[in-house]
């Protein structure tokens, strides 16, 4: 049976640290559109029992940006796919840190380098739940994949801004994320 929590327990801890790979769900306030989107490459830390960040990647959209910049809310979700089933979803509200802004180069040193990097994602959890994962496939981590980052060193300086430009400005809704 599920479990809920105002913060980050210790099992938690451990058992987010193990996980390849996570879930970020995000809405709009008023008929748009749910997201979710899959993260991985080591891009997650958890900075305290109420406080967790991660890198936001670049990518072909910008929904979790616009939505956080128009409401905050953000759910996080890991899910045992290797050893006993487990899923921990974290609650709370977001924020965007840009390159350049108050405290992302900071941030940044506590993860890898990514070239592709977007922004930092920071999170503050408010409610924290456990449930059991018995429906959550058993599957075999192989490797991180590595396109993303080899998208990226391939671009020339400017490139990746001009995507961002691009394909970044708004959300799938029409709300402000990168400008």
């Amino acid at each position: 049976m599920g479990k809920v929590f105002s913060e980050i327990t210790d099992s938690m801890r451990k058992f987010v640290g193990k996980q390849h790979m996570f879930f970020v769900a995000t809405a709009p306030l008023e008929g748009g559109r749910v997201n979710v989107s899959p993260k991985g490459l080591d891009t997650f830390v958890i900075d305290g029992p109420n406080k967790v960040a991660y890198l936001d990647l670049t990518g072909s959209g910008a929904e979790t940006i616009a939505h956080l910049r128009e409401n905050g809310r953000i759910t996080l979700m890991f899910c045992a796919f290797e050893g006993l089933p487990n899923i921990v979803r974290f609650y709370g509200k977001g924020r965007v840190l840009l390159p350049g802004g108050d405290g992302f180069a900071e941030l940044e040193a506590r993860f890898p380098g990514h070239l592709g990097t977007r922004s930092i994602i920071v999170v503050d959890v408010d409610r924290t739940s456990t449930s059991c994962g018995y429906g959550v496939p058993i599957m075999e981590f192989t490797a991180d994949r590595p396109t993303l980052d080899d998208w990226a060193e391939a671009k020339k300086d400017g490139e990746i801004a001009a995507y961002w430009a691009e394909k970044n400005k708004t959300s799938i809704d029409g709300l402000p994320a990168i400008s």
